[in-house]
């Protein structure tokens, strides 16, 4: 029987889809240092971002056929090592798209609008400062109109610049392999209504000078960060930077400066530099909005993720069960 060790777990509807193929689905987590005593036995292992598969661990694994990601991104794997030793390293890239889109502008809509502060605010003070508060909120701006630079012009990249689009955004997209791409906007319920807008991307240095919003959406896998006290310097004064997509992409401290100086108006973070543990001065910040890495946590990406992997993994074994 194939055996899977799911050990950052994996959507129920993936593991039911892989033990009606007949495999062995274990989901109980096993701590980093005490996999290399139990992954020997699996056939595949599942991980999201806080499991590590690293060369040393492949060493003692003959056994392991697949790694598989549960998101984007494959910066806790050592790929091209495991690949030179014959495993099939997977991931699912479109199965998230939307779920990681819709956080961005959650967090924009959060930071224009005040959202951030008001809802801690008025549980405090909202019954005896009501107007007060409302005054201090009433300066919120739109997104209609404003300009959206997007880093990274993959799956999430398109995903977040069609809910621009539709937001009455302008797109400024950037990548350093797509050149252009074809935007279908979604008509609910509709089989008659195709709607696409065809954009071409920019080069760098212009989408940051002239984006109200920049956004990020790139692998990394450590190096100097994308956005650093430099590119940020370049940015539009006033812009709101919002990153869902790796911790190390933005150069923290240099975030920090210009938020206190002005440069950025606002941060929306999804993703930090030092998780689990981000740093207090981020925490605190009354100009960043802040969630715990949750872009692929809804129900219907986690499904989706799910789904997709036990696809991947039965078409790998085939009847070889």
């Amino acid at each position: 029987m194939i055996k899977i060790l799911a050990n950052d777990g994996i959507h129920p509807d993936g593991k039911t889809l892989l033990e009606e193929a007949a495999y062995q689905v274990d989901i109980e987590r096993v701590e980093q240092n005490n996999l290399v005593n139990i992954l020997p036995s699996y056939d595949v292992v599942i991980v999201r971002s806080a499991t590590k598969i690293r060369k040393e661990l492949i060493d003692k694994c003959p056994k392991l056929k697949i790694i598989a990601r549960a998101g984007v991104g494959f910066d806790n794997i050592d790929v091209d090592y495991a690949r030179s030793k014959g495993i099939t390293v997977i991931q699912t890239p479109e199965a998230s798209s939307q779920s990681v889109a819709e956080l961005v502008f959650a967090h924009m809509f959060s930071l224009t609008r005040f959202l951030h502060l008001a809802n801690r605010e008025m549980p405090v003070s909202g019954d005896s400062e009501f107007g007060t508060l409302k005054k201090k909120y009433s300066v919120g701006t739109q997104l209609s109109g404003k300009t959206l630079g997007i880093i990274g012009f993959g799956r999430v990249g398109q995903q977040v610049a069609r809910i621009g689009i539709a937001m009455g955004m302008k797109i400024l997209a950037v990548d350093l392999i797509v050149n252009q791409a074809d935007i279908a906007i979604n008509v609910f319920k509709s089989d008659e209504i195709r709607l696409a807008v065809h954009l071409e991307t920019v080069e760098f240095e212009h989408a940051i000078k002239n984006s109200d919003f920049i956004t990020l959406h790139v692998p990394f896998n450590g190096g100097k960060p994308i956005l650093g006290k430099e590119e940020m310097n370049k940015m539009k004064k006033g812009a709101i930077l919002i990153n869902t997509s790796r911790g190390g992409t933005v150069d923290e401290d240099a975030m920090l400066e210009a938020l206190e100086s002005g440069q950025l108006r606002a941060a929306g973070l999804d993703v930090f530099n030092d998780e689990p543990h981000p740093k207090k001065e981020i925490l605190n910040h009354s100009k960043i909005s802040l969630t715990p890495h949750t872009g692929a946590a809804t129900l219907e990406a986690q499904s989706n993720i799910g789904l997709a992997l036990a696809d991947q993994i039965i078409a790998y074994f085939g009847d070889d069960k």
